[in-house]
């Protein structure tokens, strides 16, 4: 996404400029923008507040454009994860984390469970990466990917208001809630933060004793970053 400023004073009635910032570039929005122009150059003395059809298309223009750059939610559905030792994701509660931890028979009631929310991207993406908020159920939990001391390190935080997330703006902090979730396997996938490109959620090896899950680099030694998405419902 750009930002375009235009500004034609030498061509706008004394005291009038016009200026669009932090909307996507698009076919529509420079078409609407020149009719705009040829309808106020073409109108000696024109008075822009008298003219309500105008004041209408600006106002629908720029909801259009608004709502374009905005992450909507789709929709939701419960699951559960697994890497690829079969560690399940299992909530802390004392240090507010997640760990990945192997769970025999009947401890298996500790394994997480996760609201996923599905979103529509605001422009068209070469992946089919789909955009998701990871939310534990039964709370107001949701992960996301923040920086510590530079590094972009995984999250829980608490989401008192859940309508803040069914739009959320591309240019937004509540960008750090996004995850792109890549298939590449049958209930397969990568969960990249939306924030912070090529870093993904991530597990380490069995053996290395690190439970928590964070925040890696694709590739990085010993640690995983393929999940098996197990859908409930």
């Amino acid at each position: 996404n750009c930002i375009l400023i235009a500004s034609w004073s030498s061509k706008l009635p004394q005291g009038l400029d016009v200026e669009i910032s932090h909307h996507p570039i698009t076919l529509r929005c420079v078409a609407n923008l020149i009719i705009v122009m040829e309808r106020l150059n073409g109108g000696k003395g024109f008075a822009l507040g008298r003219d309500e059809s105008l004041l209408n298309f600006l106002l629908e223009s720029a909801v259009e454009g608004s709502s374009r750059a905005a992450f909507s939610s789709k929709g939701e559905y419960e699951c559960s994860v697994t890497d690829s030792e079969n560690k399940c994701w299992v909530l802390n509660e004392g240090s507010m984390e997640l760990h990945a931890m192997m769970l025999q028979g009947g401890s298996s009631y500790h394994k997480v469970h996760l609201n996923l929310s599905t979103y529509i991207t605001p422009v068209p993406s070469e992946t089919k990466a789909r955009p998701v908020a990871l939310g534990i159920k039964g709370s107001n939990l949701y992960l996301s990917c923040i920086t510590s001391e530079g590094t972009p390190t995984l999250h829980l935080e608490e989401v008192a208001d859940k309508e803040q997330l069914k739009s959320i703006n591309h240019e937004s902090d509540m960008v750090r809630f996004l995850f792109y979730k890549q298939d590449t396997g049958v209930d397969i996938s990568t969960l990249e933060s939306a924030h912070y490109r090529n870093w993904f959620i991530s597990t380490a090896l069995q053996q290395d004793n690190t439970k928590m899950v964070n925040m890696c680099q694709s590739a990085t030694p010993n640690r995983f970053t393929t999940f098996t998405v197990q859908r409930h419902n």
